[in-house]
């Protein structure tokens, strides 16, 4: 928060400055005023003419004055509720987008694509589902490392004390992973290191913690299959492997459930911080005023969570509706699209992230709300019984909330990106026919005992199963998808896009997002500042010109504080004292 300090004092001085000129100019006409009012007093008291229509003269000269200072108090305080830019409202450093240019910059984080981004890749990821040929395989699920951490703790228990030895072991992978993740990736790593923002001030330690628990897990996992080789061959079926021991649908439904999870929350809370905003104020006025109205926003998050849960899980749990069926062969993809399909919701996951305008720091000084909820923090305390932790609080913020939601969307995407980009019907249970469409093999027997020979198109449509007396191919299921094998080379060419873009987000952090010591020339050092709109442009001075022709006043198009003696205010009237109060007005108001 180093960085938005001097912006903000420099703020709030001119402000003062405003107001305080404003009551001199307020207390001086007040002088003259009641001076005026002083001389009519004495002039009706010593003179002779001590009538009622002296009275009358005089009630309507107070009434006239009173008239006049109930004016001034009233514009003073219009001035005063006028909505200025503070620290409360908006972040100091990107108020700078009011007048910024209207650039790539300006319509890459408009509050519009940002709104289409997060949808569309929501649109994407029921998709590539339905054209998966991995949701619908039988076969066992294999992830790496996944895998590995879910068999270590949920499969494969060996009886007696090699259980107790695995959850000893399992339980010190994961105490580890916190300590590592904490301490050393993020306080020595990135905070001291490379000294970026995002993770200055506990910020993200949630989320690295949970990396390097993962990957504490799968070293322990290998450390547990070495200590399993003093059992011999009898240990040898219990031994850790990337096979989660479910098949694959089964994966991939609650795979496609996590992620229509993580895709919900983040397109509500793009949703939800651009009816928050304040940073494109000309954008849905209606909308936003509505929004941010008593607990409306609250209301219809739970309506919509509710109502769309309910029925894109029953959808994939129950499989009510049949992708292939809808289809008809109208629409099919092959190996090659579903992975530049892949490739591209990992650019666009990577977007979302991008289009933050606190991007690449994440340090604002506005505090936007959690999606559901009337706060922008969840705090949790440690119980006090406990005498050392007792000043320990968890802390989890809007953005590393959200955003860390969005990084577990993101390993499950770059999973899909990998089964499109290595697959092979034969290690997922199927295979296909002379057109290229994929069957899925459904019998457990023939996966048990499947291999090259047996898994092909003319030995199931030519070989009749015994059990049903109808061929092997009428118990399979058919998709649309196609397998036309190309080559991993490439294939590989869809992953370009998300390289790029990958390396852009890490080539902006790494500018942008370090964490440098303010000085007094850069004391937004580190910031990525937008440009600023153009002084003089060809537009303005064709409006400037056209209103020179008409005869009009020009109106003000860019902010300019008027600099005038005191002491020539002080002797203009009444009027122009009122002109100067609806100056200092706009500018409040502007500032």
């Amino acid at each position: 928060m180093e960085e938005s300090s001097s912006f903000d004092k420099d703020d709030f001085q001119a402000k003062n400055e405003n107001e305080e000129e404003s009551s001199k100019m307020l207390s001086q006409s007040r002088d003259k005023q009641g001076h005026g009012l002083g001389s009519i007093h004495n002039e009706q008291t010593d003179g002779e003419n001590d009538t009622s229509s002296g009275d009358t003269m005089l009630n309507q000269d107070s009434s006239k004055v009173l008239a006049a200072e109930f004016e001034r108090k009233s514009t003073l305080e219009r001035i005063a509720s006028l909505e200025i830019a503070t620290k409360e409202d908006v972040d100091a450093g990107s108020v700078y987008s009011l007048i910024m240019e209207k650039d790539f910059r300006y319509h890459f984080q408009h509050p519009y694509f940002r709104l289409f981004t997060a949808y569309f890749v929501t649109l994407c990821n029921f998709l590539i589902y339905a054209e998966d040929p991995v949701a619908h395989s039988r076969s066992e699920c294999n992830i790496p490392v996944i895998g590995n951490d879910f068999s270590f703790i949920f499969m494969k228990w060996l009886p007696n004390s090699w259980s107790l030895l695995k959850v000893f072991m399992w339980l010190i992978g994961i105490i580890a992973g916190v300590f590592i993740g904490k301490f050393v990736f993020h306080t020595v790593l990135f905070n001291n290191i490379f000294r970026l923002k995002m993770f200055h001030d506990e910020k993200g330690s949630w989320m690295t913690m949970f990396l390097a628990t993962v990957l504490a897990l799968f070293i322990f996992s290998y450390v547990y299959n070495a200590v399993l080789l003093i059992g011999g061959d009898y240990t040898t079926p219990f031994r850790i492997s990337p096979y989660m021991g479910i098949t694959n649908s089964i994966f991939m439904k609650v795979a496609a459930t996590g992620t229509w999870c993580g895709d919900f929350f983040t397109a509500w809370m793009v949703t939800d911080i651009m009816l928050q905003e304040k940073l494109y104020p000309y954008w849905a006025k209606g909308p936003r005023r509505w929004w941010n109205t008593k607990f409306n926003r609250i209301i219809v998050f739970w309506i919509a969570v509710v109502v769309s849960s309910f029925t894109v899980i029953f959808v994939i749990a129950t499989d009510y509706i049949n992708w292939d069926k809808l289809n008809r062969d109208f629409l099919h993809s092959n190996e090659m699209s579903r992975s530049l399909l892949a490739s591209f919701i990992l650019v666009l996951d990577v977007v979302i992230v991008m289009q933050d305008w606190d991007f690449p720091h994440f340090v604002g000084a506005i505090d936007i709300k959690l999606p559901g909820i009337n706060t922008a923090h969840i705090r949790f305390k440690i119980p006090k019984l406990l005498k050392k932790l007792e000043y320990w609080h968890i802390h989890i913020s809007g953005k590393w909330f959200n955003y860390g939601i969005l990084f577990i969307v993101i390993l499950l995407d770059l999973n899909m990106w990998k089964n499109q980009m290595f697959y092979a019907p034969f290690d997922y249970g199927q295979y296909i026919d002379d057109h290229g469409r994929i069957y899925t093999v459904l019998d457990a027997y023939s996966l048990a005992y499947a291999n090259k020979t047996t898994l092909t198109f003319s030995y199931r449509n030519s070989t009749v199963n015994p059990e049903t007396g109808d061929l092997y191919v009428l118990g399979d299921t058919r998709m649309n998808a196609r397998y036309n094998g190309y080559a991993l080379g490439l294939k590989g060419l869809a992953f370009i896009p998300s390289l790029a873009v990958f390396l852009v987000f890490v080539m902006m952090i790494a500018i942008y997002g370090r964490r440098p010591k303010p000085t007094k020339d850069n004391p937004y050092g580190g910031r990525l500042l937008k440009r600023r709109r153009k002084r003089f442009s060809a537009r303005k001075k064709w409006i400037s010109l056209r209103a020179w022709l008409s005869g009009t006043t020009p109106s003000l198009t860019h902010f300019r504080r008027r600099t005038s003696d005191a002491a020539v205010r002080q002797e203009e009237g009444v009027d122009e004292v009122d002109t100067q109060l609806g100056t200092k007005a706009v500018e409040i108001k502007i500032v």
